[in-house]
């Protein structure tokens, strides 16, 4: 069996990659540009692709491929309906990063919560040795127990936050961007409610057309002076340009986000243009990253492999 990777650099390295090798023979590029998808799938039974766009076109172009994995659980990068009229395989990997997206989505809120930028400068310039004091209350910080934790998608990941806010006494309620997933152990709530009412929000819904630009500047504007907005789903579904003047203006207390309506982000994002970046971090689209989510990932898609091979 011949085994294409378009884009390792997607996954970095992992110990799944070698265990590839062993499915057949196995072919790999760090990155592959549209024009160079035709001529580096040729001849390939699988295509593994994290964000490399497997359409119609490339479908017409390489008979031979039988098999497309999607290094992901979103297969929006895959023609699924042209897939299935050719007779392709299409497979994605779900659940893999669910401990990892949680985890980052805290980071992120505790840097801001917790005031670490400051604090941190403040020991390290030494301000703190210099003091006379033992402790330093130069920014108040505040306890996540007893505050709201309002939830935008409470699918896997969304559920899995819910269940960490909740572990930090919480109060949780979500909304539900689609209406299917609605659970009893938390309170369900419209939008409006769950912006007017959280101290704390986080976005875990895919982007569709009902999430995009979901959160613009009437959104905003419902929001507590002092909440948090995080994001670690999709760029699309917050408005960029609402989101810098919301910060800058003071209309929330800060944000955390690490998706991006383009990614890379564009160097003239306005969130790289806000004043006030105290009030702001930013990560690079990492928090599926971590090296278990990896690994799980590259086991499911080397399960996915196995799995065809085995019936072809």
């Amino acid at each position: 069996m011949k085994i294409v990777f378009l884009d390792t650099e997607t996954v970095g390295k992992v110990k799944g990659l070698k265990e590839l090798e062993k499915l057949g023979t196995l072919t790999t590029y760090p990155f592959t540009s549209a024009d160079e998808r035709i001529n580096r799938i040729s001849g390939n039974e699988v295509v593994i692709t994290n964000k490399v766009v497997i359409d119609r076109v490339v479908m017409d172009a390489c008979p031979e491929m039988k098999l497309v994995c999607v290094a992901a659980t979103g297969m929006n990068n895959v023609d699924l309906d042209y897939a299935a009229k050719k007779s392709i395989m299409v497979k994605n990997v779900a659940g893999y990063s669910t401990e990892s997206v949680a985890q980052h989505t805290f980071s992120l809120l505790f840097y801001l919560f917790n005031r670490i930028p400051y604090y941190d400068h403040f020991v390290k310039d030494g301000a703190y040795s210099a003091s006379r004091v033992f402790t330093h209350l130069g920014q108040s910080w505040r306890e996540l127990n007893g505050k709201t934790f309002g939830i935008i998608g409470l699918g896997t990941i969304g559920k899995r936050v819910a269940e960490i806010a909740h572990a930090f006494g919480a109060k949780v309620i979500y909304f539900s961007t689609s209406g299917d997933n609605l659970n009893a152990d938390f309170k369900h709530t419209t939008l409006s409610e769950l912006l007017k009412s959280s101290d704390v929000i986080s976005i875990h819904c895919p982007l569709n057309e009902r999430t995009k630009d979901l959160i613009g500047q009437k959104e905003l504007k419902q929001m507590k002076h002092d909440a948090f907005l995080l994001n670690t789903g999709r760029g699309g579904i917050v408005d960029e340009y609402a989101l810098a003047e919301a910060i800058d203006n003071d209309l929330i207390g800060g944000a955390g986000i690490d998706v991006f309506s383009q990614e890379p982000v564009e160097i003239d994002n306005p969130l790289l243009k806000i004043s006030k970046i105290h009030k702001l971090v930013l990560t690079p689209h990492i928090a599926w990253t971590s090296e278990e989510a990896r690994e799980k990932l590259m086991e499911g898609v080397i399960r996915n492999i196995r799995e065809f091979d085995f019936h072809v």
